[in-house]
């Protein structure tokens, strides 16, 4: 695989790309299927892959060579990094997973908020991503982080691994949203969390293409749809929504 090749030098790494081998290995495949005509393919446009779900044209993933949008130096003043931070209020011992990881930007202070007991999960499809963010935590001696290399309908994370997942600027652009979800799910814990965070659809002021936005509305819909419980929106930050969902106990 290249991503261990690459990474041969990050156990962690190893670690984790192994685990999310032996879990599709073990786990059977899953019984539930997607609403039927939940999905629809159209012609693409300018920003989406065509596909639609629930009615929302799917967005294109941002690639890894835009990680300088990621670590751009105005990101914190714009959208209140610091703040976010804040809200997801996180401890020792807590195990989050990051997904959609990209640089990494949430990765390592979360690590550092949750140690040392607690574990990151940094999840990503591209295996560019992966190295960057690994090598970002060998750099900064951060060491309670997991990267995983993800798949376009699976988070590759053990069963009931996490307390709470954080998707920041990802959601829209997930290929297959039921099955990712679904797999988000699995990893939970009973009582678990989902922050979504996504820029607000409704304002047309803040300056994102339309497909790299969400409203409150489509996201309770295709969350809810996937099992998941609406807890509230925090409508702090300046221009994302922060949309908390649960995990259902038994």
């Amino acid at each position: 695989m290249r991503c261990a090749n690459q990474c041969l030098w990050i156990c962690a790494t190893i670690l984790s790309l192994s685990a999310c081998e032996t879990h599709q290995e073990d786990s059977p495949p899953p019984t539930d299927l997607a609403p039927i005509g939940a999905y629809t393919d159209n012609e693409a446009t300018r920003d989406g892959i065509g596909r639609t779900y629930f009615g929302r044209e799917i967005a294109q993933v941002m690639g890894h060579p835009a990680i300088y949008w990621l670590e751009r130096g105005t990101r914190e003043a714009e959208e209140r990094t610091d703040l976010l931070m804040q809200l997801l209020d996180v401890h020792d011992g807590d195990d989050v997973a990051d997904i959609g990881a990209g640089s990494g930007y949430f990765t390592l202070p979360l690590a550092r908020a949750v140690a040392p007991s607690g574990n990151v999960f940094a999840v990503d499809i591209q295996p560019e991503m992966i190295d960057f963010l690994a090598a970002r935590a060998r750099t900064e001696n951060v060491d309670n982080i997991k990267p995983i290399l993800g798949k376009i309908d699976d988070v590759c994370l053990p069963p009931s691994s996490v307390d709470l997942v954080l998707l920041v600027d990802a959601y829209h652009e997930f290929d297959h949203p039921w099955e990712m979800m679904r797999s988000i799910a699995r990893a939970l814990r009973p009582g678990g969390r989902v922050a979504l965070v996504e820029y607000r659809a409704e304002d047309p002021d803040v300056p994102i293409k339309p497909l790299h936005k969400m409203s409150q509305a489509q996201a309770r819909i295709e969350l809810e749809a996937a099992g998941f419980i609406f807890e509230r929106n925090d409508s702090t930050l300046p221009i994302q929504h922060l949309l908390w969902f649960r995990k259902p106990t038994p």
